[in-house]
């Protein structure tokens, strides 16, 4: 018997009463970032936890009704079932937290964010550092908001063809199996709002995903109401055409401010991550004329003083940039709306040093939030460069929040149990405390080595049975599966490249000697293996073009299988190679990288970071958790040549340097200070104090 909720329109079995809080915990995003509440999952039937991807609505839906009611039986799960459903209720009504003690209601606009895979609104590192944002401010009690997209036929699946060029397809939202949920209107029907200033007039359904505490609401312009042009606007992320994604933009920026008008959801502290939503400071600066009878000066000043803006690009030319025309088209009766004429719109978004390029959305945020950050120290000083002539004008320079990771989400299972046995099972509150990360000298270097190794050993036993099934769905060519990883071996040093594909990146800088890597990557007594990763943008030729090198240097037998790319890398594939691989390579042309959080997530796990003097690393590297690649000045022949250097002269002989435990002791100490070090320094918690400590509270404050 199948039960339809009509408030969440999410199809759930009939659970029995003594398991009914079952359905209330897979609802919520929560479970994914505890391990008990995973485990809990996984209790209940390992294999169909496992085929389903880890996604317990899919789970529960293929459980047959006399499975499900004989579970209530067994006490062993009965017991856990009823701990972790007390853990959950207890986190849910929390009241000793933040947003108890501090009146500082905030919502927080992204073009995309990155939960789990069975959400897939995600493009990239930006849409994650927006989930761990939202996971982080749930965990602190921070009263936050988030608006952002559906994408429902919007998720890029990367197909690799045996030539290695990167081909895709686009895979709907599976409504049913995903965690979301209708938001209904006072009439009880799935709410639905007209966005204004599109002709023809452009409608959004409301969708809510409950991530913790916080509450994620999701427009989607593919319903029947709109015509077939106006359905596409929310279809992909980050669409080629233009005139879409300024439409796409209008919606996210203005619709999503009028969702929370509709919610009667009351906000003092509007927080853009990146340009994308820009538009919602207008509908702000509208807010403060109509309903605070505020004048227009006085209006954009308030505004100002409560909005921040954080910038992502290190490069003027990756900003959006439209047409005057198409804003004109577009905000012709908006601007009359606001008092104010064409010339005095349009500046908001002009850059100064190239004014007829366009309307600048990053330009739109800078100048109308007195609030800016960059995401590292080292992206600060180059975005403060970038927009030197704007910045003079204010004389308020963009300070910088280095991002961080949440620690939950990325730590491995074993680590976390580990963590909480010698740290209190109340570690998380104090994660970002350096004192307490002294105490992971306590864990026993072979237990460092052997949990790393039991994760290494799952990383590879995922890839191969990744490409098993993709043989067994549609039979490949020996050279593709020998490409993607059958013959990897967690017995061998492995170093991993997962991130973007594209030239900036430097994803092939490793293969610039092929004849120098293959010796290396073969020497007999003392090999190591390479484990790629990442999809380039669908338009992006040249970043296809890198990954191809990359695919066929993976196919050339002269490496005897061990280099590998693995298909479609998404957040499943992440956890397994960031807890997985031994060195995490990143090779960014320098300043080229903002920050570069998939790094944080594998030197948390104590996978050795080696890496260019970029984003965050220069904050990070203390000379005993990693290795710098190169200098300060990038040179594509002269960074190949040192992390040749570094692999054959540091990081091999000290990997292989075994001893009485049949492990490294010296490759355990440095694991220590990479765990013992990152964590505190770059874990979501600490960045959200930073965010609290640099904005937050000041602008609350200026409200008292």
């Amino acid at each position: 018997m199948i039960n339809k909720d009509p408030s969440t329109n999410i199809a759930l079995p009939q659970l029995p009463k003594e398991i009914e809080g079952l359905g209330e915990i897979a609802l919520n995003l929560w479970w994914s970032w505890n391990p008990k509440g995973k485990n809990l999952f996984r209790l209940l039937n390992p294999y169909l936890w496992k085929e389903s991807g880890h996604n317990p609505i899919a789970m529960l839906k293929k459980m047959p009704k006399d499975e499900l009611e004989s579970v209530c039986a067994q006490e062993r799960f009965m017991r856990e079932y009823r701990y972790v459903y007390a853990l959950f209720k207890r986190y849910m009504n929390d009241k000793s937290v933040y947003s108890q003690k501090e009146s500082l209601p905030i919502a927080y606009f992204c073009a995309e964010y990155g939960l789990h895979h069975s959400v897939p609104i995600y493009s990239g590192g930006l849409g994650f550092l927006a989930g761990d944002i939202l996971k982080e401010s749930s965990d602190m009690g921070l009263p936050v908001v988030g608006i952002g997209f559906m994408y429902p036929q919007g998720y890029v699946r990367q197909i690799i063809g045996s030539d290695g060029w990167q081909n895709g397809t686009n895979e709907p939202i599976d409504r049913d199996v995903a965690p979301i949920e209708r938001v209904l209107d006072k009439e009880g029907e799935h709410m639905v709002l007209e966005v204004p200033f599109i002709d023809p007039v452009v409608y959004v359904s409301v969708w809510k995903i409950n991530v913790g505490r916080i509450e994620l609401y999701l427009l989607d312009t593919d319903i029947e109401k709109n015509d077939p042009w106006d359905r596409q606007i929310s279809f992909r992320l980050y669409t080629p055409d233009l005139n879409q994604r300024l439409r796409q933009q209008i919606v996210l920026g203005i619709g999503g401010y009028r969702v929370l008008e509709e919610l009667g959801i009351e906000y003092s502290i509007l927080h853009l991550n990146e340009g994308h939503p820009a538009f919602a400071l207008f509908e702000r600066v509208c807010y403060f004329m109509e309903k605070e009878s505020l004048g227009l000066e006085e209006a954009v000043e308030v505004v100002g003083k409560t909005s921040i803006f954080t910038t992502h690009t290190p490069l003027a030319a990756a900003t959006d940039i439209y047409d005057f025309d198409a804003i004109g088209k577009n905000f012709t009766d908006y601007w009359k709306r606001l008092g104010m004429d064409k010339e005095r719109f349009m500046s908001f978004g002009i850059n100064p040093d190239s004014p007829s390029e366009g309307f600048n959305m990053t330009i739109l945020g800078l100048k109308m939030c007195h609030n800016k950050n960059a995401v590292s120290k080292k992206h600060a000083q180059v975005a403060n460069k970038i927009w030197k002539t704007l910045l003079s004008s204010t004389n308020k320079p963009i300070d910088y929040v280095t991002n961080g990771v949440h620690l939950p989400t990325w730590l491995g299972d074993e680590l976390f149990e580990a963590l909480d046995k010698i740290f209190g099972e109340e570690w998380l509150q104090m994660q970002d405390m350096l004192e307490i990360w002294e105490r992971i000298a306590e864990l026993e270097d072979s237990y460092i080595w052997n949990t790393h190794y039991v994760n290494k050993v799952r990383m590879v036993n995922f890839i191969r049975e990744r490409v098993r099934r993709k043989w067994s769905k549609e039979g490949i060519d020996p050279l593709v599966a020998m490409a993607e990883g059958v013959m990897l071996d967690p017995d061998v040093l492995t170093i991993g490249f997962a991130r973007r594909m594209t030239e900036y990146k430097r994803p092939d800088l490793i293969l610039h000697d092929i004849d120098r890597l293959k010796k290396i990557v073969n020497n007999y007594a003392q090999p190591i293996q390479i484990i790629f990763a990442g999809k380039a943008h669908p338009s992006d030729n040249p970043g296809k073009k890198r990954l191809q090198k990359i695919f066929k240097a993976a196919q050339d037998p002269g490496f005897c299988g061990r280099i590998a790319f693995v298909e479609d890398y998404g957040e499943d594939v992440a956890k397994y190679l960031v807890r997985g691989v031994d060195v995490w390579l990143n090779t960014p042309k320098i300043p080229m990288e903002a920050c570069g959080t998939s790094g944080m997530k594998a030197a948390i796990n104590a996978s050795l970071h080696l890496s260019a003097l970029d984003g965050w690393w220069p904050e990070a590297y203390n000379g005993k958790n990693g290795w710098l690649i190169g200098g300060e000045i990038s040179d594509d022949a002269q960074d190949a040549t040192s992390i040749y250097e570094l692999i054959e002269k540091e990081i091999v002989p000290l990997y292989y340097n075994f001893g009485e435990g049949n492990f490294s002791k010296g490759w355990v100490d440095m694991m220590r200070e990479s765990i013992k070090t990152m964590a505190p320094h770059f874990s979501a918690k600490r960045m959200m104090k930073d965010y609290l400590d640099k904005f937050y509270i000041p602008i609350s404050d200026l409200k008292k």
